[in-house]
């Protein structure tokens, strides 16, 4: 059996990068707060805060205070970072990853809510919560 259908070896890597699904938090919900970045994400609050402050940093994000809150906003005129993808803007990107989907429930409240419920079960059992890493 090879080690692609073993599972042993299984990596875990994805297409988009955490900057990029904190950057889609921000695009669907402009008033998200930072845990449920996290919790959307599968990162650390303190990883959602950095990646934030990143894309704040490069201009991508603008954060504006709102009392205890922040509201974000994206910048989709901007241009994408690396060389290869220079000539499109982070708009076009979003465009293509926010595209509506047949579900009338918001992908963001369905999934905050089984990831909650997958933290509370582990706390309830004594196991550290698996979205913890960064």
């Amino acid at each position: 059996m090879s080690s692609m259908s073993s599972g042993r070896d299984e990596k875990h890597w994805r297409f988009v990068t955490s900057h990029t699904q904190v950057l889609l938090c921000i695009a669907r919900n402009p008033e998200i707060r930072i845990r449920d970045v996290a919790d959307l994400v599968g990162i650390t609050e303190r990883a959602a805060q950095r990646i934030i402050a990143d894309l704040v940093e490069a201009g991508y994000v603008a954060r504006k205070r709102v009392g205890r809150r922040n509201h974000y906003l994206v910048k989709t005129d901007l241009r994408m970072r690396h060389p290869l993808q220079q000539t499109h803007e982070i708009g076009e990107l979003l465009d293509l990853l926010l595209a509506p989907t047949e579900s009338a429930e918001s992908p963001d409240d369905s999934e905050l809510t089984k990831r909650r419920a997958q933290r509370a079960d582990a706390a309830s059992k004594g196991e550290p919560s698996s979205d913890a890493t960064s």
